[in-house]
């Protein structure tokens, strides 16, 4: 028998096998781009999100939303000081953004149900009180919606979950993996340790950048002499070329390279995982990505061994985990100087770089604490929290709604998820009723209704 040689793949074959993967790339986590659609911003410039996550819960009673005359298990250890607002008091713990109280809203009356971390971050995340399974995070939702300003990925997430929460934070929910984020950082292997790279943009060793332009000029007389149809084909090649242009463009490269700032900004934001994520996603944001999210991780005291990255999750000494207002890894008096330090740094350096007035800073956890402390600890506590937001149209300098005499309830003016959603979107300059759903048009991508008291001068 005379042996035929097999006849060489055509294009949509090529696609199916992924042509990314032919290229020597496995990087369709990294595009995130939109393949066409969508209802984008409405007006003005593109506006960007960093959206500050406190993830394990932060208590409102020991930071923005002291109660100094309740009883001694109420009010806890800390003192309140003045800001820059007369009449706002915040902790102790918090003297520079006490100095920049006129740059930023403090809500007082956040609530919702949820008080697991799992179904309280999903809950936090998405702005749905009863999130399905695959609803899909802000981030993924701004990706698909806003394409980003430069050759960078849209959504990025700065520092892992840990474990405790299910991974939905890396996948798209039903927009699928095209509107996930780029995750950077795991545990210890962080921006703050010494020596870190970011290796998402690194081809394969043994794909040089020429060799990969080799390939991409092959795949395309490929498809020049076999064409094909359809969204799916159109879509990959796309991908495709987005995937090259990330690898063998300076853009990406440039805006994840710490160390392209100086010593004396790295230290102004500080020398832990907080403080340099915040730095890196002002980078990020100045480069044309369109929301990063950030893990609320403050690092490690000397000496101390890592435990997990759930920072704000203070139970006391139950778990072990030292009390409340100590300062081991969960405890507030770590923890807060280092928010304080960051956030501080973030904010100025946005309004030094006229990014603030296009970027919309979110500092807010999946719920807060109990009102009494409990075996030096506070427990988990939806009915009642706080949030810090600013930039992008929000009034600063002003407090919006209120809990009861001992911050376990919200008294005046309740902001749900599904509100906070449409306030997030509504200063993003994107329609809170704008259709997405898993079939593509037939949900909103939020139910609630902007807090338009936030905005203004």
């Amino acid at each position: 028998m005379k042996f035929s040689p097999p006849a060489p793949p055509n294009r949509r074959q090529l696609l199916q096998l992924g042509g990314i993967s032919v290229l020597g790339l496995g990087l369709p986590e990294l595009l995130r781009a939109s393949p066409g659609g969508g209802n984008g911003p409405r007006r003005g410039k593109p506006k960007s999100c960093i959206f500050i996550v406190q993830y394990g819960g932060c208590s409102k009673i020991d930071s923005f939303d002291m109660k100094p005359d309740a009883p001694a298990e109420i009010r806890g250890a800390f003192k309140p000081i003045a800001t820059a607002v007369p009449g706002v008091r915040i902790c102790e713990h918090l003297p520079r953004l006490a100095r920049l109280a006129d740059r930023y809203c403090l809500v007082r009356s956040m609530t919702h149900g949820d008080p697991n971390h799992d179904g309280g971050m999903h809950v936090c995340m998405t702005g749905h009180s009863r999130p399905a399974e695959s609803t899909p995070y802000y981030g993924s939702v701004v990706a698909k919606l806003c394409p980003p300003t430069g050759n960078v990925p849209p959504y990025v997430w700065l520092q892992n979950i840990a474990g405790d929460v299910q991974p939905r934070y890396l996948t798209g929910g039903f927009l699928g993996a095209a509107y996930a984020p780029l995750r950077v950082g795991t545990d210890l292997d962080n921006p703050s340790a010494p020596g870190f790279k970011v290796k998402s943009f690194d081809p394969p060793a043994d794909v040089p950048t020429p060799r990969l332009l080799d390939r991409q000029r092959l795949l395309a007389r490929v498809e020049s002499t076999q064409p094909a149809s359809g969204a799916d084909a159109a879509n990959m090649e796309k991908y495709r070329e987005k995937a090259v242009d990330l690898l063998t463009g300076p853009e990406a490269r440039v805006a994840f390279d710490l160390d392209r700032e100086s010593a004396r900004t790295r230290d102004r934001y500080g020398r832990h995982p907080l403080g340099q994520n915040l730095l890196l996603a002002r980078r990020l944001v100045e480069a044309g990505t369109r929301l990063v999210s950030v893990t609320a991780w403050t690092g490690l005291p000397p000496g101390e061994a890592f435990r997990n990255v759930q920072t704000w999750d203070m139970h006391g000494t139950g778990p072990g985990l030292g009390s409340i207002f100590g300062s081991t890894a969960f405890g507030l008096s770590w923890a807060l100087p280092r928010v304080d330090e960051a956030v501080s740094a973030l904010l100025s350096d946005l309004e030094d770089r006229g990014l603030l007035e296009t970027t919309l800073v979110v500092l807010v956890g999946e719920f807060g604490r109990t009102p009494r402390v409990s075996g030096e600890g506070r427990d988990h506590w939806p009915a009642c929290y706080s949030a810090l937001l600013a930039g992008a149209g929000i009034r600063g300098g002003a407090v919006y709604g209120a809990s009861d005499k001992i911050a376990a309830y919200v008294k005046d003016n309740p902001v749900s998820p599904e509100d906070f959603g449409a306030t997030l979107f509504h200063a993003l300059d994107v329609a809170p009723e704008t259709k997405l759903g898993s079939d593509g048009f037939t949900r909103a991508i939020s139910a609630g209704k902007p807090v338009l008291d936030l905005f203004g001068s």
